[in-house]
């Protein structure tokens, strides 16, 4: 069967997420009967995985990124994908890995071993619920865990770094056995589905720990410390700060890209001793705390688990890191930030904040709509008014293509109650084309409020 195919038919199991009556339940028995009927491919490679509300993605790829550099065959399951679902499956160093040989470059599963294994696990699928061992087939996001836990143990993967999808206790993700679980920043998200407070979603994120294993995170909301620490405690947890390898407040020097509008995240720290260069790509100064986690995990690893990582490899893994959409700026024009809840807003309002006062900027903006869209536009809205002193400025909404997404007219409505001018564009495509003929030459677009927008626009702004 083909790669087509394949899509079409995992396509059709619909989101997590999307709105359903009833609405879906989680429940990691379902996972574990699939994974054993699949021969258990979880256990057949070591793993470290990585749970939080913002942070986790750009943390696993920075991790995965310096366990390739130090040669070990290496595996990374993100989600959600900007532009094709294989992106959420990568391996470094795997021989047989469709031909593309031994490397540090994480390296997309190929489309034909994608849909080779979509069709494997589909037909168990579809055998265990004949059987009644399932009561339906599994959703979108256990299907692509199971290929690539599946694609893991058939590339004889050293070690897998693995990204929760939500929360964490009952996320597919967490039928494998870390030996490290990291745990980055915690905020409201998805209160629907984890809780309402920071407190119930510290406790669903802190499901990834086990007994007697090894928690590495940094300080944060008090809240979310607690929760942590209690769950660590009762488990015998033994507990990694991440702080000693962030730098602290401010940049230093170092730009993200020629023309970029932000700095990038270059400085020294200390590692046992020994001074290391971080030179990382990732722009904001956010990243300086998912980086110290990175590296904290890999020294971990080193000191308690015998891998040879050395500072050489830390460095390199750093520098060499690839997760776009994440204040990538794509020349001449275009910023783009996966910002999809307040928090990750605030984030990229502070970045904003580090750009030129008189530069002209739009905003090209769409959020799905079980976000705090109103939160949302007004964290980031009045930074693109052009009647609050900011003439040059505009903002663009558009639809996304998702059951989730809020309307057009939620989008334009939001604008309107906060006395905001916006306007519509049908499409990403067209709102990029728009944004362009809007914005003065010099000027600067950021596109932001969902994945599946910043998606789409990079998709179109690269293009020819």
């Amino acid at each position: 069967m083909s790669y087509a195919a394949a899509l079409d038919h995992l396509h059709a199991l619909g989101q997590e997420l999307a709105p359903t009556v009833p609405r879906r339940k989680f429940d990691l028995v379902h996972m574990r009967v699939l994974a054993a009927a699949l021969g258990e491919p979880q256990t057949q490679f070591r793993s470290v995985l990585i749970a939080g509300t913002n942070g986790k993605g750009s943390t696993a790829a920075t991790l995965a990124s310096i366990l390739a550099a130090a040669g070990m065959r290496t595996g990374l399951y993100t989600s959600p994908h900007l532009s094709r679902v294989t992106e959420r499956i990568r391996t470094a160093g795997c021989v047989g890995n469709s031909g593309r040989g031994l490397g540090a470059e994480l390296a997309e599963i190929a489309e034909e071993d994608f849909a080779r294994l979509y069709f494997k696990v589909d037909e168990t699928a579809r055998q265990l619920v004949g059987a009644g061992e399932l009561p339906h087939a599994p959703s979108f996001f256990e299907v692509v865990t199971a290929i690539a836990v599946c694609y893991f143990a058939e590339q004889r993967v050293e070690l897998a770094v693995l990204e929760v999808g939500l929360g964490g206790r009952l996320d597919a993700t967490n039928i494998v056995e870390p030996m490290v679980s990291v745990i980055t920043d915690i905020a409201l998200d998805h209160q629907d589905y984890l809780g309402e407070t920071i407190t119930e979603i510290a406790r669903e994120k802190a499901g990834i720990l086990r007994r007697n294993g090894v928690l590495v995170t940094l300080p944060q909301h008090p809240e979310a410390n607690q929760a942590i620490g209690d769950a660590a405690v009762e488990l015998e947890v033994r507990g990694v700060n991440a702080a000693e390898y962030s730098p602290g407040r401010g940049f230093a020097a170092g730009v993200a890209g020629e023309g970029a509008p932000l700095w990038a995240n270059h400085y020294e720290i200390a590692v046992e001793g020994k001074q290391l260069a971080v030179r990382s790509p990732l722009a904001g100064e956010h990243q300086q705390r998912n980086i110290a986690l990175a590296i904290a995990a890999a020294v971990e690893l080193r000191n308690k688990n015998g891998y040879k990582i050395t500072d050489a490899a830390i460095e390199a893994g750093i520098a060499a890191t690839s997760w776009p959409g994440r204040l990538e700026f794509l020349a001449p024009d275009l910023l783009l930030d996966v910002a999809h809840n307040p928090a990750g807003a605030w984030t990229l309002r502070a970045a904003i904040a580090a750009l030129p006062e008189a530069r002209p900027r739009t905003l090209l903006f769409s959020c799905l709509r079980d976000k705090d869209l109103r939160e949302m536009a007004q964290i980031l809205f009045a930074l693109f008014d052009s009647t609050g002193g900011r003439p040059g400025d505009h903002i663009v909404v558009v639809p996304i293509d998702n059951p989730r997404a809020a309307s057009v007219e939620d989008l334009l409505g939001v604008a309107r109650k906060l006395d905001v001018p916006a306007c519509a564009a049908r499409s990403a495509a067209e709102g990029l084309a728009l944004a362009r003929d809007l914005t003065p030459v010099g000027g600067l677009i950021v596109a932001t409020g969902s994945v599946y927008l910043v998606g789409a626009v990079r998709e179109a702004a690269l293009t020819p």
